[in-house]
């Protein structure tokens, strides 16, 4: 069983923005992530720790401006928090493992898919390709990924 933690190595090596956002509980600007657009069959993993996030068969378009699932691939690696910042009250939704700021969660997803968006920043994500999930370590998962 792979072991998953927060990774220093990994975190020595985070763009800015990547660290503001993971380490720093940051979030970028809407319409600007790498993966709010991305079609491609695969999983979402924690930057800093490598545990698997997200499929790209729960991800959907919610025109929200940062990419959004209706659900963890693993839900034992995401931890929910109540965040009171910025004047509101949300629920932060951080990695288990890698305690890594992801995003937050609200319950205006897609009713028939649960009723959750995931609302994740792509700075806080690692995309793994389904071709490559295998060697990569995470073929327990291929089976939770599906053509979108």
């Amino acid at each position: 069983m792979t072991v998953y933690t927060k990774n220093p190595d990994a975190i020595a090596k985070l763009s800015p923005e990547q660290y503001r956002v993971t380490q720093e509980s940051g979030t970028e600007r809407p319409g600007t992530g790498e993966y709010l657009n991305n079609k491609k069959p695969g999983i979402y993993v924690d930057i800093v720790s490598g545990e698997p996030l997200f499929a790209s068969s729960d991800k959907y378009e919610s025109g929200c401006g940062w990419p959004s699932f209706t659900r963890p691939i693993e839900p034992a690696h995401v931890k929910e928090l109540r965040d009171v910042s910025h004047g509101m009250v949300r629920t932060e939704v951080r990695s288990s493992h890698g305690d890594s700021h992801l995003g937050h969660v609200f319950p205006d997803g897609p009713i028939d898919r649960g009723g959750l968006r995931y609302c994740i920043n792509s700075a806080s994500l690692r995309f793994v390709a389904r071709e490559d999930m295998a060697a990569e370590g995470y073929g327990d998962y291929i089976n939770q990924v599906e053509d979108i």
